[in-house]
């Protein structure tokens, strides 16, 4: 049966790009269902940042008038000028186990790239690399935690057979608190102590003061991660996009900001692994009930993810990463948690691996950038 690609558009047809997966995952236990209404807030031209500069098309194959793959093609200016490239990207990419299918949907991104005047093809990202990132390819025995992604163990395979080859692995490490290192729990206690004495101090945020609270971690963000390997600035829209989404599950108990002398150098935030909710909502959808199962669920979980960690560059050998991953071990502990994920963290950060792996940190889940030249 021939395969047929269906460009749509947010105005047409891009309803069912979005349920698709939900149809693929029906029978699948670890899949969470991404929520409906912010899917389509994200493919709206008048409401997401990425739109102000970035370009998109979105594409549905199908066979026998059904549907069996999707993807979207990207381009990224913002990316290619910060590191004066040229790459097309894709992203938001399902597909039934079929090679045909997987080679005409890459095919409309590669096509996408060259319009745009691109030499290679990268990803999946949707949108940027700032968002959710990577195809699974270790680790399919569990679901994902918050913001990760999640698919079929035949992608990375279909994806290789398609010549695209490894760009990036990133790594989620899992940190339980009855097996963290209780020594390392008792050295990060003694370096905030020496800290102190050099004027840091690290404390927990002030959700009274979220606007420049976000403010302050924006300007150590874009500063403390701009050599990471695929990491371009947030916009000041994207950041306040991004603040509006995490303010409504963001533990100030588990958000930290380090400073010295009142000026921020650092500061790490983990959130409540909502998918332990969300993964009870079928299809996405929060209305009648899910919003309220989700309210009510959020300070229930048993587990959260390290979302985000920065150091400003001069200060990243002092100790203030494990004093933040201590921290959060003994809030986890205080009220009973299983654990928490640290994610995701680059195959090249050394000294992110190595704090976590002092903790006892699992690495157990690995996603991974693909790209090739088109």
């Amino acid at each position: 049966m021939a395969i047929e690609i269906q460009e749509v558009t947010f105005d047409k047809g891009i309803n069912d790009f979005i349920n698709f997966p939900h149809d693929l995952y029906k029978d699948d236990p670890n899949y969470v269902p991404e929520i409906f209404i912010g899917q389509k807030d994200m493919m709206n031209p008048k409401k997401y940042p990425f739109h102000l500069y970035g370009k998109v098309k979105y594409f549905l194959a199908k066979k026998n008038n059904q549907i069996v793959g999707r993807i979207a093609a990207i381009d990224n200016p913002n990316y290619n000028h910060h590191f004066n490239c040229k790459v097309g990207f894709f992203g938001f990419m399902d597909f039934i186990e079929d090679q045909e299918v997987v080679n005409a949907l890459l095919d409309k991104a590669s096509a996408f790239a060259k319009e745009n005047g691109n030499e290679y093809l990268m990803g999946p990202t949707n949108f940027t690399t700032n968002e959710t990132a990577g195809t699974l390819v270790e680790g399919f025995n569990e679901p994902a935690k918050i913001m990760m992604t999640y698919n079929k163990p035949y992608y990375g395979r279909l994806f290789e057979k398609y010549g695209l080859a490894k760009e990036m692995d990133l790594y989620a490490y899992m940190i339980y608190t009855n097996k963290a290192s209780e020594k390392a729990l008792r050295i990060a206690e003694a370096l905030e102590e020496r800290l102190k004495k050099m004027g840091i101090t690290i404390r927990n945020f002030n959700l009274k003061d979220i606007d420049n609270e976000a403010k302050r971690i924006q300007k150590i963000y874009n500063q403390a991660w701009d050599e990471n390997w695929g990491f371009v600035p947030f916009t000041d829209a994207e950041f306040e996009y991004l603040k509006n989404d995490l303010k409504m599950i963001v533990d100030p108990k588990f958000a930290f900001i380090a400073e010295k002398h009142g000026e921020p150098i650092g500061f790490g935030l983990t959130v409540p692994n909502i998918n332990e909710v969300l993964i009870k909502n079928k299809r996405g959808k929060l209305f009648p009930f899910g919003i309220f199962r989700l309210l009510l669920g959020k300070g229930k979980t048993k587990t959260v993810r390290v979302l985000a960690l920065g150091i400003l560059k001069e200060y990243r050998k002092s100790g203030i990463e494990a004093i933040f991953f201590a921290k959060n071990i003994a809030e986890a502990k205080s009220r009973n948690l299983i654990g928490g994920e640290a994610s995701w963290v680059l195959e090249n950060n050394e000294p992110m691996r190595a704090a976590a792996e002092h903790l006892n940190g699992e690495r157990y889940k690995t996603y991974r950038l693909y790209k090739t030249k088109i």
